[in-house]
């Protein structure tokens, strides 16, 4: 206070003791900011303006030794950073977060960036909280995408449960979700799903059966998932943490991108009420706007979570730290809730426009109602036909979308049939389109105009082709193939 004093006597020297008391007032109201951010460890209700975030990490970073005055660093690690650019874009944190031994440690050369940290992974909880996973404890970022975040969970279970191998996992085709396993050095023991409808859904019996078979004894974990596209539905966490506790037998969620999702949020809470979850992890790209980078590993046992910590093997970059801590500062609260709010009116106005889609063009829209996230139409043609469709959409500036046509996949030795549609039952062609935070309305009515123009070409497309072939004419074999090939000429025509 003190030093304030004598800076607003020399100021007032030079501008006046009115001017200089608002520009120490304003300093002052930002300090306070910052005082309750430390002391509260909470996610600020409104979120902050650029400049108090800027000002506050210029503050904070200069806590960190490789940014004080006097510093003579002699050792083979001092953050020095060569380039300018580099240095502007990480406000000067160098140092990175944790120790060697400990992920979630405090960094005795970086105060600063551990204050960073520490308050991240704090307003991160908040956010978990908010978005429905009212019980969970404590978590941590990770500076992994999801994938080697998951792995990292893996080798945790295998520490504690050495003569385990197995790793009951219940089919999603996203090939990282698979590798994680993989890479864990596991063995992975493939559920497929069952079907009602046209959604896929857990297969309960299928899961007990393999438990009774192996052995919960040698099981490492049970690993199911949330957030997933369509026509796959979240899996039956609830139950699935039932058969976990009743075992004795971990239990590992993939949430990719499910704290956008109330839905999902929800199971994740109950499955932790009514059973057993040990580890649930989500992306922060996915959930939080911000580069790939980094995950989210959260729990419902604070112990759990910290031995998950120690089991990171150095420092991690502070990247995805910083990044998280900025974006949060800036939203705030009611800004986070306001976009899971929009998403969830876009989720409904996408549904809805798809809907018309598959009306005027005589498709199907599966019908996923335990999927509130990711959407899926029927083509109308399959194979080559079907795909070229998509890369129509992606030349028009549609990214996102994804065109199954149920394909078979080699992954390390292990085959999938069907792979993209999470099961070797075929369905007919479609194409899968998300409402994930972020998306504003005007996104969703580009989409949909661009979707119509290019089915549109399509159907134009396959009127020529049938009167090419004529409308007695035989459609064998060479005739299809044939056929083919005039269409990705038509279609490389279109996409032109």
């Amino acid at each position: 206070m003190a030093g304030n004093e004598k800076f607003t006597e020399l100021a007032s020297n030079l501008v006046g003791s009115t001017y200089a008391k608002q520009g120490l007032e304003a300093s002052s109201v930002r300090q306070g900011k910052l005082a309750t951010l430390l002391q509260q460890g909470k996610l600020p209700d409104k979120g902050w303006s650029d400049q108090d975030i800027e000002q506050t990490l210029l503050e904070l970073s200069s806590m960190d030794s490789n940014n004080f005055p006097s510093n003579c660093g002699v050792g083979e690690r001092e953050a020095r950073i060569y380039s300018g650019i580099v240095r502007r874009r990480h406000f000067g944190l160098g140092h990175g977060i944790g120790r060697s031994g400990d992920i979630c440690e405090v960094q005795p050369k970086a105060a600063g960036s551990s204050i960073i940290n520490k308050l991240t992974n704090s307003m991160l909880l908040d956010t978990l909280k908010l978005g429905g996973v009212s019980r969970v404890k404590q978590c941590f970022l990770v500076p992994t995408a999801t994938g080697m975040a998951l792995t990292l969970c893996m080798l945790y279970f295998r520490k504690k449960r050495p003569k385990a191998r197995y790793v009951l996992w219940s089919r999603i085709d996203q090939k990282s979700c698979f590798k994680s396993i993989l890479t864990a050095g596991c063995t992975p023991v493939i559920l497929q799903l069952k079907r009602l409808d046209d959604e896929l859904q857990t297969d309960l019996h299928a899961l007990k059966l393999k438990v009774d078979e192996l052995g919960a004894e040698n099981i490492i974990c049970i690993f199911s998932t949330t957030s997933c596209f369509a026509p796959r539905a979240h899996d039956d966490l609830p139950e699935i943490g039932k058969i976990c506790k009743e075992n004795n037998i971990p239990h590992l969620v993939n949430n990719a991108y499910g704290v956008q999702s109330s839905k999902c949020c929800f199971l994740i809470d109950e499955a932790a009420r009514v059973g057993r979850l040990d580890l649930f992890v989500q992306s922060t790209d996915k959930n939080y706007l911000v580069p790939v980078g980094g995950a989210i590993i959260a729990g419902f046992d604070r112990k759990i979570i910290a031995e998950v910590g120690q089991t990171y093997p150095g420092r991690g970059s502070g990247t995805p730290s910083l990044d998280i801590f900025i974006t949060l500062l800036g939203l705030g609260a009611a800004g986070f809730k306001t976009l899971l709010a929009t998403r969830k009116n876009n989720f409904l106005l996408l549904q809805e426009r798809m809907e018309r889609i598959a009306e005027r063009f005589g498709l199907h829209l599966l019908k996923t109602k335990n999927n509130t996230i990711s959407i899926a139409l029927t083509v109308g043609s399959e194979g080559k036909a079907a795909t070229h469709l998509g890369s129509m959409l992606f030349t028009r500036g549609v990214s996102g979308t994804r065109v199954v046509t149920m394909t078979s996949k080699d992954i390390e030795g292990y085959r999938f049939e069907g792979w993209g549609g999470h099961t070797g039952r075929p369905f007919n062609a479609y194409l899968t389109a998300a409402a994930a935070i972020g998306m504003d309305p005007e996104d969703i009515d580009s989409f949909i105009k661009r979707l119509e123009k290019v089915l549109e070409k399509s159907r134009c497309t396959a009127s020529k082709l049938e009167t090419t072939l004529g409308p007695d004419e035989e459609v064998t074999t060479a005739n299809h193939n044939n056929g083919l090939d005039n269409l990705e000429q038509i279609t490389g025509e279109l996409m032109l």
